[in-house]
């Protein structure tokens, strides 16, 4: 950890730690940077759409999937070809 000293706005930290749910300002801090990370990396995730980074085949990754033997349970079914 590293140790830091901030200069934060009171009423927003006081509402961060209402929001949060946190019980310490360090925290409240911590939390909110990890949920700015999660953030940001989600809204990266758009862009590997359609831009084919996954190579491979699909239809012949399915074939080689194991049947699944029904053992008559509810939702059971077996896969056909």
């Amino acid at each position: 950890m590293k140790r830091t000293n901030l200069v934060l706005d009171e009423k927003l930290l006081e509402q961060a730690v209402a929001a949060l749910g946190t019980k310490t300002y360090s925290a409240t801090v911590n939390l909110a940077l990890e949920e700015a990370v999660r953030l940001k990396k989600i809204r990266g995730i758009p862009q590997f759409f359609g831009s084919g980074i996954w190579e491979g085949n699909l239809s012949a990754m399915r074939e080689d999937r194991p049947l699944r033997v029904s053992r008559g349970g509810k939702g059971a079914r077996r896969r056909t070809k």
